[in-house]
C-alpha cells in the first residue's frame, strides 16, 4: 500500500503531536527531555495548522509521520524570507522509519513550494544530530547554508541549528 501525503485533519492532530514529540524525545533531540519548552510546541498541531500547512503521511488509514510547510515566510517561519517557503518539524514514527516516509513528506513540501506564486527557494533548520534527515535533504538537492545557521537559545551554544536551502 502506498504512502499518501495530504493535509492533516483535526481528528489527527493529537496523534501527529504525539508522533512528533515521541520522535524528538526518543532521538534525544530535546535538551531538557519532558520539561523542554519546545515539546509543547511540537505537540500543538492545531496552532501550527492554523498558521501553516501540516501535512500527514498516511498508509492504510494510519498516520506515519508529518511535516509543517510554511509558505512564503508565514507566521510559523523561523528563517524564511521573502520568496522562501520553510519546512519545519519533520517527524516520522519510529515504526515507519526507513520506508521513505520522510522523503515523501519533504517532496510534498517541494511540490507545494513550486506551486506557490513567487516562491523561489525552500529553507529549513535542523539539529546537528538529525543525520538521517540531512541525508534526505542532500539527496533531494538541498545545500548547507552555514551563513544562516542560528541558535534559538543564545546562551546554549550547543543548540545551534544548521540550515539548508534548495533553489527551485
Amino acid at each position: 500500500m502506498d504512502i499518501v501525503i495530504r493535509r492533516a485533519t483535526p481528528d489527527e492532530y493529537d496523534n501527529i503531536g504525539a508522533i512528533t514529540a515521541r520522535a524528538y524525545l526518543q532521538d534525544g533531540l530535546l535538551d531538557f527531555g519532558e520539561s523542554d519548552t519546545y515539546l509543547s510546541e511540537l505537540r500543538d498541531v492545531a496552532t501550527r495548522a492554523a498558521a501553516a500547512e501540516v501535512l500527514a503521511a498516511v498508509r492504510g488509514g494510519t498516520v506515519l509521520g508529518a511535516v509543517t510547510f510554511v509558505p512564503s515566510g508565514g507566521p510559523m517561519a523561523d528563517i524564511a524570507g521573502p520568496g522562501e517557503a520553510e519546512i519545519r518539524m519533520l517527524a516520522v514514527a519510529h515504526t515507519a522509519r526507513g520506508q521513505g516516509v520522510g522523503e515523501a513528506l519533504v517532496r510534498a513540501c517541494l511540490d507545494r513550494a513550486r506551486a506557490t506564486e513567487g516562491c523561489v527557494r525552500v529553507v529549513l533548520s535542523t539539529q546537528r544530530d538529525m543525520r538521517t534527515a540531512h541525508r534526505i535533504y542532500e539527496r533531494l538537492g538541498f545545500v548547507r547554508t552555514p551563513g544562516r545557521d542560528w541558535n534559538p537559545i543564545p546562551h546554549l551554544d550547543h543548540i545551534s541549528l544548521l540550515t539548508y536551502e534548495l533553489t527551485l
